[in-house]
């Protein structure tokens, strides 16, 4: 079995890791121990990846079923399994601080887990960095894993049984207006708050900007309750930054981790990076 090397990030989660090369033909045994990996870490840099599309989604495959993109798919009903983060066009153009892409993409930078608005929601993203901009594009992370155990247990065993609405149109409406159609298919969707990973029995809560609701509760005292929980997980000290570095592969685990960019200048620099995304086994409220 190729041999991995984990060099921790953060004192919650993360890790680079070394020795192997996502691009080739990998083992069932490496498989097997990434995806160990991602249970522990919940976030893996492999840095010089010589990546390329065909390579990535073979590699999506190995971990997964790769999740259809769902912003072409709702406003198209075409299936790819490709999102482009960035604002390169083509080879010489790159779209400027006032392009409406532009500005959808800012809703990037509140806090989120991918597609938790999504009856399955996502199991992992998988990025690779192409071009990076000379200043800014960081992503930052925060483990709700290591949130979850700093609670107070009698704020564990209120939030235990409750139930979340995740609503897309709610969170990317308050920074671009949502095409129609891509918003008819995306109607909200209930979550549960807390979720438990199926591999190490460890707890997290289930959070972030797609966060709508607490079923059952009043507006004002669902919005008390989420954000006083998205507060306690990205206290900054809690948070990681990956500052991009070109070829890097990262993967982290929507199960557990929100994360936001940290925004660059557009007008100024060029960004470019190929996700991928790895469906959950199935609906959170059948975990």
């Amino acid at each position: 079995m190729t041999q991995l090397s984990f060099e921790p990030l953060h004192a919650d989660f993360g890790a680079r890791v070394t020795g192997v090369d996502l691009t080739s033909p990998l083992n069932d045994d490496t498989v097997e121990a990434i995806r160990e990996a991602i249970d522990t870490y919940s976030l893996l840099c492999f840095p010089d990846q010589p990546m390329n599309d065909e390579a990535h989604l073979a590699f999506t495959r190995r971990l997964g079923e790769p999740e259809h993109e769902h912003v072409h798919f709702g406003k198209t009903g075409e299936i790819v399994y490709f999102g482009t983060v960035g604002n390169v066009v083509g080879a010489r153009t790159k779209r400027d601080n006032d392009d409406l892409n532009t500005r959808y993409q800012k809703g990037n930078q509140m806090w989120h887990s991918d597609s938790s608005f999504r009856l399955v929601p996502s199991f992992i993203s998988i990025s690779h960095a192409y071009e990076v901009p000379g200043e800014g594009g960081a992503t930052e992370f925060v483990s709700m894993r290591a949130a979850y155990a700093r609670l107070p247990a009698e704020l564990q065993a209120t939030i235990d049984p409750l139930h979340v609405i995740h609503d897309y149109v709610f969170s990317r409406s308050q920074v671009a207006p949502v095409d129609p159609n891509h918003a008819a298919s995306l109607p909200p969707i209930e979550q549960k708050l807390v979720r438990t990973n199926p591999g190490n029995g460890e707890k997290n809560y289930y959070v972030g900007s797609h966060a709508r609701s607490i079923v059952g509760w009043s507006g004002i005292e669902s919005r008390k309750l989420i954000d006083d929980l998205l507060e306690r997980a990205t206290r900054p000290h809690d948070i990681y930054a990956h500052y991009w570095k070109i070829g890097d592969t990262v993967i982290w685990d929507n199960r557990c981790l929100l994360h936001r960019g940290a925004g660059y200048n557009a007008d100024r620099w060029r960004r470019l990076m190929r996700q991928t995304r790895v469906v959950g086994v199935g609906p959170t409220l059948e975990e």
